[in-house]
């Protein structure tokens, strides 16, 4: 087992206080946006191996069977599979959306043979992998996650009585799902920044005006208007207008594949990813977008967000999802230790686990020295290989694990 050090990354977005109120040290002032643990080379784990600092990724690298077991580094190659987060959003990150599998190989390869340097602003792919994600809140948390049915659209834009809007209403409210979708994105995407941004200002002051009067649009409305205080002008707002809104209270999440527009407005979670860095962004952000790449990728198809709650499995609580890079699961002690048998930690496959709350010791029973035993409080975490032995847990506290999916 290996205590590590993690690297906080100060984006825009984030919130100043949340991550720091985790960790339980003072805030800084300046935004912290995401704590990364895990072995991606843009921000790999510390950690102390043989006496030596090193990081997580030259560890895997240098014994991957060892580290990852030979199944996982068979089915995945020799890395990590996945990357592990703690994200913190004061403000809304772009609408954005990620390639599957087959399209991140093709894409990649294309702007290799291209040239293009994998730093570039303009660059789509920075590797091969797919990036399937899920969000877990830690506190209640909103975001926006698939396309909401057409027509249901057409009745919110239509509550807002800008007439700029009446033709895309139109066209959700008669056409074909898929063509529909397809058609306003597109429109949105490809109006001139400086000639919509009156009609975006227009909106931004309906929805507020709209969510102040109640009713059933309120909610969603309230969470478009902030979007508009964050992104002033942007055409991206009505492109979020499309998506549904979903309010997470702590302990639920979300699971986003490939295709799924979608962004995240505001609170704490964890978040578990394909260890990717593929984004292909929609709006709301003034980065790249890449119109025709992005309408190829998206998936216009609509639907009610499924918002996930965990499943017994032992001792743990289980995050369903339809993918093998990462699993997700949570340990609440006390529950787990309600019986008084003593809960030990599964192993067998590469892992880390953070604590989110309380104390919690994690004591090898392998016959390992005295001292051994690592220590987690809130916002700590530590790296288990393949071939760690088994891990008793005990004091009281919770302890979400990140690992392989069977």
């Amino acid at each position: 087992m290996d205590l590590l050090d993690n690297t906080i990354r100060p984006y825009a977005w984030g919130s100043t206080t949340a991550i720091p109120r985790l960790l339980g040290t003072e805030p800084t002032g300046e935004p912290q946006a995401e704590m990364w643990m895990g072995a991606h080379p843009g921000a790999p784990s510390r950690l102390v191996r043989n006496g030596t600092p090193t990081s997580l990724d030259i560890v895997v690298g240098a014994d991957p069977e060892n580290e990852l077991g030979k199944d996982v580094t068979a089915r995945f190659g020799p890395r990590l599979p996945f990357l592990f987060k703690v994200l913190a959003a004061g403000s809304p990150l772009s609408l954005q959306v990620h390639p599957d599998l087959e399209q991140a190989r093709a894409g990649f390869a294309d702007e290799e043979a291209r040239g293009i340097p994998v730093d570039a602003a303009h660059r789509n792919y920075k590797d091969a992998n797919h990036k399937p994600e899920m969000i877990c809140a830690l506190e209640p948390f909103d975001g926006l996650c698939g396309f909401r049915d057409p027509r249901r659209t057409a009745d919110l834009l239509d509550a807002l009585a800008v007439s700029a809007l009446q033709p895309w209403i139109d066209v959700l409210r008669t056409r074909p799902e898929e063509e529909a979708l397809r058609e306003v994105l597109t429109g949105i995407l490809s109006a001139d920044r400086q000639a919509f941004a009156a009609t975006a200002t227009e909106v931004a002051a309906a929805a507020e005006r709209v969510a102040a009067a109640g009713g059933p649009w309120a909610e969603a409305l309230a969470a478009y208007a902030g979007i508009a205080h964050a992104y002033p002008g942007d055409p991206g707002l009505v492109a979020a207008m499309l998506l549904n809104h979903v309010r997470l209270s702590p302990g639920e999440a979300l699971f986003l594949g490939a295709g799924v527009p979608h962004a995240y407005l505001s609170g704490l979670g964890v978040e578990l990813m394909a260890n990717s860095d593929n984004v292909l962004r929609c709006g709301l952000t003034p980065k790249h977008v890449d119109v025709p790449e992005l309408l190829r990728i998206v998936r216009f198809a609509s639907g009610e967000a499924e918002v996930l709650r965990p499943e017994p499995h032992g001792d743990e609580q289980v995050y369903p999802a339809p993918i093998d890079e990462f699993r997700l699961s949570r340990l609440v002690l006390d529950q787990a230790a309600a019986d008084g048998s003593p809960v030990e930690l599964p192993t067998g496959t590469p892992q880390i686990v953070l604590c989110t709350e309380g104390r919690i010791l994690l004591t090898p029973l392998d016959g390992a020295a005295d001292g051994a035993a690592l220590e987690l409080t809130a916002g700590r975490s530590a790296y288990l290989a393949a071939t760690d032995g088994p891990v008793r847990l005990t004091g009281s506290g919770t302890l979400f694990r990140a690992t392989v999916g069977a």
